[in-house]
């Protein structure tokens, strides 16, 4: 993940109010404020560029955002993975 506090830089936008709430919508999603959500927005933008072309540098990536174990209390993510996928094939449907 990116320090901010590292070579830090402040800009200042006027966006859209539309684009503002979409921003604001998807950043409370992942509980991230604004700022941070836009930071990982430009730090994924490798990634969306086609720039990783393999697997390991897909992997390396993600170690170096902090992705890999991120999610500690997840013990066994093979069962967690069964549990998700378990929930979504009996999920009722509206």
């Amino acid at each position: 993940m990116l320090n901010p506090k590292i070579n830090t830089m402040t800009i200042t936008l006027d966006l859209p109010q539309e684009l503002e709430q979409e921003l604001s919508v998807e950043a409370g999603k992942i509980s991230l404020s604004v700022p941070e959500y836009i930071l990982q927005l430009l730090a994924v933008r490798k990634f969306l560029e086609g720039q990783l072309r393999t697997g390991a540098e897909l992997v390396s990536y993600w170690q170096s955002e902090g992705l890999i174990n991120s999610r500690p209390e997840i013990k066994d993510s093979q069962e967690y993975a069964r549990q998700i996928r378990h929930a979504a094939e009996h999920r009722q449907h509206l």
